[in-house]
């Protein structure tokens, strides 16, 4: 097995953004969703309420500033605001403290999203820690979900493409069905070379030179039926999802992971299973 795929998201909800090799962090993929969206109470906005977050690309300047793009306005050029005002994010009933990007940002984003909202930074990312249940209590994660990153495999996305055209079939569906890309899943890492679904079985893994537990499957939301592209939102995969791969009252499709040391991911990797549960 090997890594076929690297991608981060400097803006959480935003548009993805491939890499040829990614340095691991503790809490992550550098420059990956150390940023994010929040509204007037400080509850963070993303795709699966605001689908247009992910017609944003963002690009990482080597002082750590972001160029954004988007289809409404000229781009927008965003300097780390290390003197900016700190606020209380709460992601997921989790509070964290981060700062403000200012007034500009604030304006470009609502310009888009047409509400009043904000653009935040955390500035420290060992704030905010892992859940207890899954992690240690030295494990932290950047404004990701739950977990530093997430992996997928081609090979259970090729399972699972099948089975929602025999779905499609079964359900008599009149719209030819096209084949899911992996970027509904928003993976950082995906891996070829896997038996489908063999991940669920992972429990400690190898990527090149890190080496990563896996705390749980991921369960998927609404944000997987959204296409990147055009913003349509359809029913797939989670009506698929919910005929073979639905436990514990969701939907399963990809593993979380925590790094243990650091280190650079590059695609074509090695992919090292070292203990299954």
């Amino acid at each position: 097995m090997k890594v076929t795929g690297l991608t981060i998201y400097p803006v959480k909800s935003t548009a993805a953004r491939d890499v040829t090799r990614a340095v691991v962090m503790p809490w992550g993929l550098q420059g990956d969703r150390r940023w994010a969206v929040v509204d007037d109470k400080g509850e963070v906005i993303t795709a699966r309420t605001e689908r247009r977050l992910l017609s944003i690309t963002v690009e990482l300047e080597p002082d750590g500033s972001l160029v954004c793009t988007g289809p409404h306005a000229a781009p927008l050029r965003v300097p780390e605001p290390r003197d900016g005002q700190h606020v209380v994010l709460d992601i997921w009933k989790q509070l964290v403290t981060v700062t403000d990007a200012g007034p500009e940002a604030a304006s470009w984003l609502g310009d888009l999203l047409g509400r009043s909202v904000r653009l935040v930074w955390l500035d420290d990312p060992t704030r905010r820690s892992v859940d207890p249940q899954y992690g240690r209590p030295t494990d932290r994660v950047s404004l990701a979900d739950a977990y530093p990153l997430l992996l997928t495999t081609e090979e259970s996305l090729r399972q699972l493409n099948t089975w929602i055209a025999e779905t499609a079939q079964a359900e008599g569906d009149s719209e030819p069905v096209q084949p899911l890309p992996m970027r509904r899943f928003r993976p950082n890492v995906v891996v070829g070379g896997a038996t489908p679904f063999i991940e669920d079985h992972w429990k400690l893994i190898r990527i090149g030179e890190v080496t990563f537990r896996v705390t749980k499957g991921c369960d998927r939301c609404v944000m997987t039926t959204i296409d990147p592209l055009t913003l349509a939102k359809g029913k797939e995969p989670l009506r698929t999802l919910a005929k073979h791969r639905q436990w514990d009252g969701k939907v399963w499709f990809g593993i979380n992971l925590i790094p243990d040391g650091s280190g650079t991911l590059h695609l074509d990797d090695p992919v090292e299973v070292l203990a299954t549960v």
